[in-house]
């Protein structure tokens, strides 16, 4: 898939709760948005920081093909994250983009299951309406410490049946993702993404119940092209860089031990 450094301009930035919130941006050119996949990221230069340098991975949350936007939910994990949040409408953004393989849809079939936690929620909305589009049944199941840190709920409902799990009980199911009454139930395909432990905690599932699934990994990022080796992973055919060989990876390709 052909690559670009695009200005991007922010159109709208809404906060979300806690430390979260959602750039919607749309080609500065006018163009229309480039081929993106789900689960591709972008590396979003910090202009004006001055102590961020390097660009910044962020998932793709949504591509409107409407209205032309492309959504960025971020997290600030920093003065980088920070300064990106603070954006107004109006201002550019530079972005190389659409990096790494996203998410393999085109075989999918039957009932699917979407895991997320955290800002890992990120590029499951944008799968979601695609899956949701070739005719599968989506289901959704996400993860947070309190009823205040879950992120898009409205937006997934959109695209399939939620299903919520929290540390303290505060929505849905108590305990972590991987106790949730929805591992009683049969799915063809799960995908994932959040932090490592809950998704090797999915896997396991996957595992037991003999289900292909395919998670997104969340390693740290300098440069996106495979020149820094920041995101080097184990994987049963060697090291690899998560930024051009993943961020997605089917679990049996992984070392992870249980």
């Amino acid at each position: 898939m052909k690559k670009y450094i695009l200005d991007f301009v922010v159109r709208h930035n809404e906060k979300l709760g806690g430390r979260f919130g959602l750039l919607k941006l749309t080609p500065a050119n006018g163009s229309q948005l480039p081929e993106i996949a789900a689960g591709q990221f972008v590396q979003v230069s910090v202009d004006g920081s001055k102590t961020t340098f390097l660009r910044r991975p962020i998932s793709i949350n949504f591509v409107d093909k409407v209205t032309n936007e492309l959504w960025l939910l971020i997290r600030n994990a920093g003065n980088g994250t920070e300064h990106l949040l603070s954006s107004k409408p109006g201002d550019v953004l530079n972005m190389v983009m659409p990096l790494g393989n996203g998410f393999p849809v085109e075989d999918a079939t039957g009932r699917v299951l979407l895991v997320g936690g955290g800002v890992g929620t990120a590029p499951l909305l944008y799968l979601g309406k695609i899956l949701r589009d070739n005719g599968l049944d989506v289901n959704y199941l996400i993860g947070a410490r309190t009823k205040d840190e879950l992120l898009m709920i409205d937006n997934l409902k959109e695209y399939g049946t939620v299903y919520i799990s929290t540390d303290d009980g505060s929505a849905g199911d108590p305990g972590l993702v991987t106790q949730n009454k929805v591992w009683d139930e049969k799915w063809d395909r799960i995908y994932c993404c959040g932090p490592a432990p809950m998704m090797k905690g999915v896997a396991r599932n996957a595992r037991k119940s003999s289900t292909q699934c395919f998670v997104s990994l969340e390693n740290m990022m300098a440069c996106g092209v495979g020149a820094c080796l920041c995101c080097v992973e184990r994987t049963t055919k060697g090291n690899v860089c998560v930024c051009t060989e993943g961020p997605v990876f089917e679990i049996n390709q992984l070392t992870w031990q249980d």
